[in-house]
């Protein structure tokens, strides 16, 4: 089948997702001259229409269409909703063994979502217009022969890198107008949270990109605009046409803005064209200190700890003994699962279920009530990828209660990983702030890149377990020296520069 025939054919179809979605895909086979599902592999173990896929929070699905080690898709009408579509697959994604592309169509746009890791997402659409071009055409076929094609050239941590960059000559100018420092770096940290969360979705699409775009010419409508949109994240209110959700947390707390001129707002323009929803946490909270701390400014590209030196440190002292203990925890799953299902009666059925269930509710609760503490935090790059790491764990631990039948687990403060767990200590009052919104931005980050949604308001809740003092040196009443009081917590997790002191 020749491009100038597929377009033909589809360019007009109204048929539903199922009616359609089959022949519509071994259209697209025909077209780059590769093997269909049923030609390439008739057993359906590596590309199938219809690959079984466990959800992630619990329950059996089917991705339409699958190929091991390419792609997974997920076909809608063509009044479909295709994010709904793509929320789907990331569901089923680890099932799936997380194929490097995850596309959505509605048979008129194949829509191209990457997923290889440590690279910033990319988004590529393919319109049946684009299928008659030299361009179109190559990257459909790079779907079926050559998928590394799509992984970007820019990672997450060179994204992060160049937006502290930026920030630092934010900070730098509005220095200027004699803004007090710290004030300047929580007005920043402010200012980036926005681009953050309308990235992922949490403020409507590009909203402040466009407060930021109508504010160039114009500073004052900025500054404007800046603080009823403030206003409105610290309560939950209306802007303009939208309706924005509670996010406070102590970040939001007020409307307050630092009025800027052009200049300031054209800096902000470059800072707002980075993709912020794929920034790196890891590293986010030791660069935007650098950036926004005048005193580190000039370390701004120095050698920093990366996500792979802080996972060695973290997954032994962590994760180790958590794995060891699921591992078991499986094992008595997989016995109960075998007793329930040859039971011979209702009753020790149900009862047998009951006792799989808890087993499986009682690992996630240690999974969500682990104390974590870093006693000198920095900017909390070490807690957020604990977090991370918890949550993965967590997330592997839902996927088996669901291919052993139980209810969804849901990934709620109490019942799975959350920042309340952690705990940090943190004299550097610039650090201690960044640590917060490294932790909340880390958190939000995962759950928008495993299809869990959002927390409820209010978005942002504070961190009080992170607390800005001396580590080592306090003082009682009389103004002697003590040792101060640690948090208590199971796991103490940190850099080991600072504990060899």
């Amino acid at each position: 089948m020749t491009p100038d025939q597929f377009v033909a054919k589809w360019r007009n179809i109204q048929l539903k997702e199922k009616a359609g979605y089959v022949e519509h895909f071994t259209d697209l086979c025909r077209v780059v001259d590769h093997p269909t599902p049923a030609e390439a592999d008739p057993a359906g173990h590596f590309f199938a229409f219809e690959a079984g896929a466990t959800k992630q929070g619990g329950g059996q699905g089917w991705a339409d269409v699958w190929y091991k080690g390419h792609f997974a898709i997920e076909y809608k009408g063509p009044d479909g909703n295709l994010a709904r579509a793509y929320s789907q697959l990331l569901q089923y994604r680890e099932s799936l063994q997380n194929p490097p592309l995850l596309i959505v169509c509605n048979l008129q746009e194949i829509v191209i979502h990457t997923n290889f890791t440590n690279s910033v997402k990319a988004i590529i659409t393919l319109t049946l217009e684009d299928l008659l071009t030299s361009a179109g055409l190559t990257a459909l076929r790079n779907l079926f022969y050559h998928p590394e094609a799509f992984r970007p050239q820019i990672t997450a941590a060179q994204v992060t890198e160049e937006a502290a960059t930026h920030f630092a000559r934010l900070a730098t100018h509005l220095g200027k107008w004699s803004y007090p420092p710290h004030a300047i770096a929580h007005y920043s940290i402010r200012l980036l949270f926005c681009l953050f969360a309308e990235d992922i979705a949490l403020l409507p699409h590009n909203l402040f990109t466009r407060i930021v775009e109508n504010g160039r010419q114009d500073a004052r409508r900025f500054n404007q605009q800046a603080r009823q949109l403030f206003a409105a994240m610290a309560e939950g209110a209306n802007f303009g046409e939208h309706t924005i959700r509670w996010f406070n947390g102590g970040l939001f707390d007020g409307a307050d803005v630092l009025e800027m001129d052009s200049e300031g707002v054209d800096l902000l323009q470059r800072i707002a064209q980075l993709d912020w929803s794929s920034i790196e946490p890891s590293i986010f909270g030791t660069l935007f200190t650098r950036s926004l701390d005048p005193d580190q400014r000039a370390r701004l590209g120095a050698q920093y700890t990366s996500k792979a030196d802080i996972v060695l440190i973290v997954e032994p002292v962590l994760m180790a003994p958590l794995r060891k203990a699921w591992k078991a925890v499986q094992v008595e799953a997989q016995q109960l699962a075998q007793k329930r299902d040859r039971a011979t009666t209702r009753a020790a059925a149900t009862q047998a279920n009951q006792a799989l269930n808890q087993c499986i509710l009682a690992f996630a609760a240690k999974l969500a009530t682990t104390r974590v503490l870093d006693p000198a935090c920095g900017s909390g790059n070490f807690l957020y990828v604990a977090l991370r790491l918890l949550l993965d764990l967590w997330k592997e631990v839902a996927l088996f209660a669901g291919e052993l039948g139980l209810p969804m687990l849901s990934p709620l403060p109490g019942l799975a990983p959350s920042p309340a767990q952690l705990y940090g200590i943190e004299i550097n009052d610039y650090a201690h702030e960044l640590a917060q919104a490294t932790v909340w931005i880390g958190y939000l980050q995962w759950l928008h890149d495993n299809g869990y949604g959002f927390p409820s308001d209010p978005v942002l809740k504070p961190l009080d377990t992170i607390q800005q003092m001396d580590a080592i040196l306090a003082f009682d009443e009389q103004g002697k020296p003590v040792e101060p009081a640690w948090p208590e917590a199971e796991v103490i997790v940190g850099e080991p520069a600072v504990f060899g002191r």
